[in-house]
């Protein structure tokens, strides 16, 4: 029988859970809650580590952890810090190790594969906060003296010590905080199937990196389980990772690191290949739905994950200010980075203000990326080392760079994409592709460039600053050819029955139409069908109230544009994974409705809003959170 327990802060441990005799700690109530029971948690600030301990066999007897509704509820992973000493110009205060049990977070170095380290000393998991706003660490007392909202630790075996330049503040006048623990709400173990988590603010947690070869531990997750959801919290100021959908540490952790004996790229495919010797399915992994939260403040990812993050749905979430502080940086920062999203869904999220958009890494195969804004990143998109099929469709790209294609097999489709790109093979990283819908492997190769549709869109150029890797338009593709039959026929009349060199050595193709290119942007020299102007777009994305707006200009040519439905027939089989552009279920995929939600007549409009119309446009595009 299902049971509903319930949390407050005038409860007690000894209580029985019930709304009259209520449990003091969530964890309390995490203990016992078992299949189909339900935690009601209700408003007041949480200072603990949720480990929920039993997880359930099926849909039908999820565990739901949730705040009471109209009660704001807040689990920190930090404890307040009180009676700090004036020291010099600086302030300090010492502390018993024994507050952070196992794992001091201010001994413990931000560290792992694919890190770049610009410090020795490194930097810690710890962070220090005043009045809800994290400093900065230092790690020379020359620095902290010099730079305001800055610290620096000292540990030994029983204590550690936090100096501070709080500016002209008096920390012991505000709320000052510590980390002390590394998550707010994630298993000690894995496999705890069938959780939601909904309608918290969660915050301060000491997360290390998480590379993709990594135990990718979060501020909140479900450590590589199946089909949690996670929905309507407020998730912000985890020193690495937010949201965790990754792998744990079974298959390796961080063995690069460790060992140096090979590249980390070795590594990451043996933890790929463990994890499916160890069962990694669809029947068993993944499948989670990430929607209708506000991330923010974090120093390497919103949300991260391999392999656990397959078959997931990902929406409605904004994610900002993430990479942004780059105490520490590495190959692995991005407001959303997912290694092996097969079939996972990303689409009307919010992603702007950070280091690095959505960056799908390592068999992105059948994944859609869907009605999304990017504004103000680094780079809105970046796809690396996977075969396709994978779509992009109906986002709006407004940063200076919008897209890192080290891919191949994509599809973009009905796109506005405002600034430069990059496109470059990689052949020297062999990398899977799957049988359709699956995990199982059905071939390894090199990803030689190009094999990619570009339908319906619209480029143009607000780039401010110059780069001469981020081309913008389609110019960088001249010379490819725009027929399959054509690139076969090259190679085999050029090299006869040649081996896998002979396909780098010449450009797969490039299949575009209906695109219309703004502002004197180059065009791919073979798109015949598509719109080219010297008008200027002039466009900005840009907030107003809470509001975000798209406004732009485009030329009376862009009416003459007759596209066609774009559909799984007519996007036709990437070359080497040669598996079809389908939904999850297997279903034919149509791309029939614009970024709002509005359906597209037979000769849609070019670009992710449907009937936009000429001349000096604005659209409402997104609200924030």
């Amino acid at each position: 029988m299902a049971r509903i327990y319930h949390v407050a802060k005038n409860g007690n441990d000894r209580n029985i859970g019930t709304a009259e005799m209520p449990f003091l700690t969530i964890s309390r109530a995490a203990k016992l809650a078992d299949e189909g029971d339900t935690v009601i948690v209700h408003a007041g600030v949480y200072r603990e580590h949720v480990s929920p301990e039993h997880g359930a066999r099926s849909e039908l007897g999820r565990i739901t952890y949730m705040a009471a509704e109209g009660e704001k509820v807040i689990i920190k992973g930090s404890e307040e810090l009180t009676d700090w000493k004036k020291d010099g110009a600086l302030w300090k205060v010492t502390v018993d190790n024994r507050l952070f049990g196992d794992h001091n977070p201010y001994e413990t170095a931000v560290d792992g594969d694919w890190l770049v380290k610009p410090l020795d000393p490194p930097h810690h998991t710890g962070m220090i906060y005043l009045d809800g706003t994290s400093l900065d660490e230092v790690v020379t007392m020359e620095e902290l003296l010099e730079k305001p909202m800055t610290w620096l630790c000292a540990v030994s075996d029983t204590e550690t010590t936090i100096y501070a330049n709080f500016k002209n503040a008096d920390p012991n006048a505000a709320l000052t905080e510590m980390n002390v623990r590394r998550s707010c709400f994630y298993p000690e173990r894995s496999g705890l199937n069938y959780i939601t988590v909904r309608g918290f603010e969660m915050a301060h947690a000491a997360t290390n990196w998480a590379p993709p070869t990594s135990d990718q531990v979060g501020l909140l997750g479900p450590h590589f389980a199946k089909g949690w959801i996670i929905e309507d919290n407020i998730i912000h100021d985890a020193r690495c990772a937010a949201v965790s959908l990754g792998k744990d540490g079974v298959t390796g952790d961080n063995i690069y690191t460790h060992y140096h004996r090979k590249a980390g790229y070795y590594y990451q495919y043996e933890a790929m290949l463990s994890a499916r010797r160890m069962g990694w399915s669809r029947e068993t992994i993944g499948s989670h739905i990430v929607r209708n939260n506000l991330i923010y403040n974090c120093g390497q990812n919103g949300i991260v994950g391999h392999m656990g993050c397959a078959f997931s749905e990902i929406y409605g979430n904004e994610i900002y200010n993430v990479g942004n502080k780059k105490e520490f940086t590495g190959y692995e920062v991005g407001a959303i980075k997912l290694h092996a999203p097969i079939d996972t869904q990303i689409h009307h999220n919010l992603i702007h203000d950070s280091f690095m958009g959505t960056w799908l890494d390592w068999q992105a195969q059948g994944c859609r990326l869907s009605a999304n804004v990017y504004y103000n990143n680094g780079i809105d998109i970046k796809i690396e080392v996977t075969h396709g099929p994978h779509l992009v469709d109906n986002n709006i790209c407004a940063s200076e760079q919008n897209f890192q294609n080290a891919a191949q097999g994509g599809a973009y489709v009905h796109n506005l994409f405002l600034g430069g790109m990059f496109q470059y093979p990689v052949l020297d990283r062999s990398t899977p592709y799957h049988l359709p819908h699956s995990t199982d492997m059905m071939g390894c190769t090199l990803v030689y460039s190009n094999d990619d549709r570009f339908y319906n869109n619209i480029f143009g150029n607000v780039q401010k600053t110059e780069n001469k890797k981020f081309i913008v338009g389609l110019g960088h593709y001249n010379g490819a050819p725009d027929t399959l039959e054509e690139y076969l026929d090259t190679v085999f009349t050029k090299y006869g029955k040649c081996d896998t060199e002979a396909f780098s050595w010449e450009k797969q193709p490039l299949f575009t139409k209906h695109n219309y290119y703004g502002d004197g942007v180059p065009a791919y020299d073979r798109d015949h069908t598509s719109v080219k102007t010297e008008t200027a777009t002039d466009a900005r994305v840009y907030e107003e109230n809470g509001n975000v707006y798209l406004e732009m200009t485009l030329d009376e040519s862009f009416s003459a544009l007759k596209p066609e439905i774009v559909d799984t027939k007519r996007l036709e089989l990437p070359r080497i994974s040669e598996a079809p552009y389908e939904n999850p279920d297997g279903s034919p995929i149509t791309v029939d409705t614009d970024l709002l939600g509005n359906r597209r007549g037979a000769h849609p409009t070019t670009g992710p809003i449907e009937n936009i119309g000429t001349g000096r446009v604005k659209v409402l595009i997104a609200k924030r959170k």
